[in-house]
């Protein structure tokens, strides 16, 4: 089983250490920086689950890489616990407004810490199935949606072939016969794919170029 990855951001090294360990021995996957600016570089090759961030410290401090964190649709799913010596209710509403998910105080207890984490993977975990349960209602709607926009149009056109089929001697031009049954075959082919895409069931999404997807429909 995969272990939950967690980023810890703190600029005192012992501090930053001690989490480090006490994380990875309660098996979690632990990444660590030492500043705002290196966790938005650590985050870009290994995104977490959860962040936990010291408010104070230099170059980029918890707050302001919070801010950047929610702003950002790849990561603001991300749940983020701020570290801070600050008690004061401004102070918290201030975290809370920028998108802070959870507060703790310095020093931090530790089996409270590994609780508040633990909530964060199930509520990161949870919103990650939400957005795929929506994802897939998106998609099966879209596809049933085209489906019978094309159905309707390609009704009439077999209708129009049929009708032009009874009603020229393609017997002797080969020519028409074959740009008949071309267009036949084509309208086949155009007719199972709206059958597939508005019986649509679980969607797949699937590579169909190196930057594009594609609805993975059967063969």
């Amino acid at each position: 089983m995969e272990k939950p990855r967690v980023l810890v951001v703190e600029d005192e090294p012992e501090t930053r250490y001690i989490l480090d360990r006490l994380l990875t021995k309660n098996n979690f996957d632990v990444i660590t920086a030492e500043n705002g600016e290196e966790a938005l570089e650590k985050i870009k090759t290994k995104p977490p689950k959860v962040i936990i961030a010291d408010w104070t410290m230099p170059v980029m401090d918890g707050i302001e890489l919070c801010k950047i964190i929610k702003q950002n649709d790849q990561y603001k799913s991300v749940y983020y616990i701020i570290l801070t010596a600050r008690v004061l209710i401004e102070d918290r509403v201030k975290g809370l407004d920028i998108g802070a998910d959870d507060f703790l105080t310095k020093p931090v207890e530790n089996e409270e810490l590994l609780a508040r984490i633990r909530a964060g993977v199930r509520i990161f975990n949870l919103q990650n199935e939400l957005k795929k349960v929506e994802h897939t209602k998106a998609l099966i709607e879209m596809a049933c949606t085209i489906g019978h926009q094309i159905n309707n149009p390609l009704s009439s056109l077999m209708m129009s072939l049929q009708n032009i089929e009874d009603e020229i001697d393609i017997t002797n031009n080969e020519n028409v016969k074959y740009d008949l049954e071309v267009i036949q075959k084509s309208a086949v082919k155009i007719k199972k794919l709206t059958a597939d895409l508005t019986q649509l069931q679980n969607p797949e999404v699937i590579d169909y170029t190196s930057d594009n997807k594609m609805i993975k429909l059967n063969k």
